[in-house]
């Protein structure tokens, strides 16, 4: 099959032209054969000596491998890490292992569509596949997509950064009534990290170079994984307050305040603690939306692709691959430890239920802080494909300036601050624009431009790749229906659920 491709390629290449007849080279996309050409070779760097290819940066093929696997990985691990846990007490531990593997399965599938159509036309650019495969309507509706969907990304970050750092600060100062110093203000702090944290890293010209904070970001969330595997062997069931001091309270997060401990205790305590294989309730359904965006980096892949040495399809693929596994790894590593550490009492953030047990545990402040680290050192690798979204759409033909590339992050950093700063009550909002364009940028972008861009020539409609990518993009919608199902429900039934952001 790999050998007949080959040739069909050639054929399109303007090799054995003799063999190409006028309708053989008619595309279902409105292309001739030799318009297709020429836009292809118009987008393959090097393939004539007359056309120079357009680049998207000058930085292009000098990332190494691993500073690529590390800048991919720290894209998909998001904030929803924290909630993996009390997914797996909803579904059991076989249950959520197994579809953790399924949507992993999927999302390189996703990112193998993705990278063989970039391949097979020569573009890297999210937004150009949209307009090869549906003209301007479809390059504006992927610029729009990523842009929403990584806008909503920052603003869920600096969401956790507002509430959890000034409660950070505050424990590490011993204090626990709430006070009106400035520094405790989580208004303020996201500003300050803004500034001095998030902004420079934002500026940088290439991703490649936020390969050593992915890395950094990656080490604090190990550090996470390796505290959660330590504390399971450290806190007993049944659950009992390991600080007597309290008097048998916890710590209530959100409100500051003690209330009464809600461990199992008594002769239920025996059945809690026993780990469930497969559990089937009321919140099942909700944890399946919420594993499907667990490995959401398709903005990311395109611009580390044009960035990675010696790219390659196949190249590329493995640093997908290699990313997607360790995360892999990480997620389940974390749930199930998490769960077999508080089984049913596990809440949808998990250092919250660490913090109950004990509020003032030097190691879980710092695993805590580690974490926020972590999603601090997320956001400026979040914003580099909203700017090339943005420099797609309205600069299409601009070469770089370090005016706009400035202009474009600082404008972004001042839109998400405005929007964590003074509309703290649109969870709602972020959830159905995270139910709409995460299955889109997993799902149904990938499989509909697979089936436009690759030809029929090469790929009939009813070949096999071409249905699978048509049922592929089916999916998507069958997601979106269910996440937006669940979020009107949780709307009207008044119940928040956290956790499951990326």
């Amino acid at each position: 099959m790999d050998v007949g491709r080959s040739m069909e390629l050639h054929k399109m290449n303007g090799h054995q032209s003799n063999d190409l007849g006028p309708d053989k080279c008619n595309l279902e996309d409105g292309f001739d054969g030799l318009e297709f050409v020429a836009e292809r070779d118009e987008f393959l760097p090097g393939k004539s000596p007359r056309i120079r290819a357009p680049r998207f940066t000058d930085f292009e093929g000098k990332t190494s491998f691993g500073m690529s696997v590390f800048n991919l990985s720290n894209a998909i691990m998001g904030s929803g890490i924290l909630g993996l846990a009390y997914a797996m007490s909803n579904t059991g531990i076989v249950l959520f292992l197994v579809l953790l593997l399924f949507i992993a399965v999927l999302s390189a599938y996703s990112i193998h569509l993705l990278l063989r159509s970039a391949e097979f036309v020569g573009i890297r650019a999210y937004e150009q596949l949209g307009q090869r495969a549906f003209g301007q309507p479809g390059k504006v509706l992927a610029g729009c997509v990523i842009t929403i969907h990584n806008v909503g990304a920052m603003s869920s970050y600096l969401f956790i950064v507002k509430s959890e750092l000034p409660l950070v600060i505050q424990t590490f100062m011993g204090l626990t009534a709430n006070t009106e110093e400035w520094y405790f203000n989580g208004k303020y702090l996201i500003i300050i990290v803004s500034v001095f944290v998030i902004l420079p890293l934002s500026l940088m010209r290439h991703i490649g170079y936020l390969g050593y904070t992915s890395g950094f970001s990656l080490s604090c969330m190990l550090f996470f994984l390796i505290s959660v595997i330590y504390k399971k062997f450290k806190i007993l069931c049944p659950l009992e307050m390991t600080t007597s001091h309290f008097n048998s309270s916890t710590y209530d997060l959100d409100e500051n305040h003690y209330n009464h401990s809600i461990w199992a205790n008594g002769s239920d305590a025996e059945e809690f603690c026993e780990p469930k294989l497969i559990t089937m309730n009321t919140e099942t359904a909700y944890t399946i939306p919420i594993l499907a965006f667990a490995f959401v980096c398709h903005p990311e892949v395109l611009p580390i692709y044009t960035e990675l040495k010696n790219a390659t399809k196949n190249r590329m693929q493995k640093v997908a691959n290699i990313s997607i596994l360790a995360m892999f790894l990480m997620y389940g590593l974390t749930a199930i430890f998490g769960y077999l550490t508080f089984f049913g009492n596990v809440e949808s953030e998990l250092l919250h239920t660490y913090i109950k047990v004990d509020p003032l545990d030097v190691l879980i402040l710092s695993v805590r802080l580690a974490v926020l680290v972590a999603v601090i050192l997320t956001v400026p690798v979040v914003l580099f494909p909203i700017r090339r979204a943005v420099l797609q759409l309205l600069f299409p033909e601009k070469s770089f300036h370090w005016a706009r590339h400035i202009l474009i992050a600082l404008c972004l950093l001042i839109i998400v601050n405005l929007l964590v700063i003074f509309i703290p009550t649109i969870q709602y909002i972020f959830g159905v624009i995270g139910a709409t364009s995460a299955p889109s940028l997993i799902f149904i972008l990938p499989g509909i431009f697979y089936v436009r861009i690759v030809p029929e020539e090469i790929e009939p409609l009813k070949s096999r790749p071409k249905i699978m990518a048509a049922c592929f993009a089916a999916l998507g919608f069958i997601f979106i229906v269910m996440s937006i199902s669940f979020i009107l429900n949780d709307l009207v039934s008044g119940v928040s659920r956290s956790g499951g952001g990326h």
